[in-house]
């Protein structure tokens, strides 16, 4: 399977789900809570987007797996495994934010091998394959690349609630947060596409599924960022993640982040 080909279908894939999503922007749409405890919302966006992506997967690559967000996985075994969360960052969907995104990966034998972050509404569509990143818009192609940010006084942090950082989590994160210059709230993917674009230098965050940050990796990667866990372990399962826009900056965040 060639690059090109598999960066043509992941297009592809981000063009049919936005399709789909957009015609519930800023609608009022029926909301569901899957929780039922702790608001967890989905919305028919969500569901179609994942359809039409499983879809088109099942028929060009009938022996990949698909691991999303709203329904069962199929064969999460296989060498290649796609990994989607059809819109990420549905509360801001809900409330008419254009900081959310359709998040779809491809891992290859356990290992994040290309992502996408497609925004349809603002028309941008962010793309990398850990060696290199690249952001298709209004404004045509160009190549990413993150911040030279190596300190965290020159720091801009975002991340998308601090109120979800629980128990030793929130004074952890307190701690990054009053080292930087910036902190923004309210994100979620759209802060890691700013970090690949050198917009912003840090993203933390926590209780993280899968399908929330594979498709981020290769994309941050391939800008030339880092991104792991809070114990510098491969991001891939989730969990709680800090990206970083240098080596520099990711150790320094780290630091603050152990006390």
């Amino acid at each position: 399977m060639r690059p090109v080909d598999l960066s043509a279908f992941i297009e592809t894939l981000a063009r049919q789900s936005g399709e789909a999503i957009l015609p519930f922007f800023r609608t009022q749409m029926r909301v569901d809570d899957k929780d039922g405890h702790r608001f967890d919302p989905v919305t028919e966006a969500d569901r179609a987007a994942e359809i039409v992506i499983r879809r088109a997967i099942n028929a060009a690559f009938p022996t990949h797996g698909i691991l999303g967000e709203e329904f069962e996985a199929e064969r999460p075994d296989a060498e290649y495994l796609w990994v989607v969360d059809p819109i990420d960052g549905t509360r801001s969907f809900i409330c008419g934010l254009p900081v959310w995104g359709t998040l779809i990966g491809l891992m290859r034998g356990g290992k994040p091998a290309m992502g996408l972050m497609n925004q349809p509404y603002t028309g941008e569509m962010f793309v990398g394959d850990g060696g290199k990143a690249w952001l298709k818009g209004p404004r045509g192609r160009r190549e990413l690349q993150a911040s030279q940010c190596k300190a965290l006084a020159d720091a801009y942090l975002m991340t998308t609630d601090p109120r979800l950082f629980r128990d030793g989590d929130g004074p952890a994160y307190a701690r990054v947060e009053s080292k930087v210059r910036l902190a923004r709230y309210g994100t979620d993917c759209y802060a890691y596409a700013m970090l690949a674009s050198g917009q912003v230098d840090l993203v933390i965050e926590t209780g993280l599924k899968a399908y929330d940050i594979v498709a981020l990796i290769p994309i941050i990667e391939g800008a030339g960022g880092v991104v792991t866990t809070w114990e510098g372990q491969s991001a891939k399962d989730g969990g709680r993640i800090l990206a970083a826009a240098t080596p520099e900056l990711h150790e320094q965040a780290l630091r603050a982040l152990k006390g």
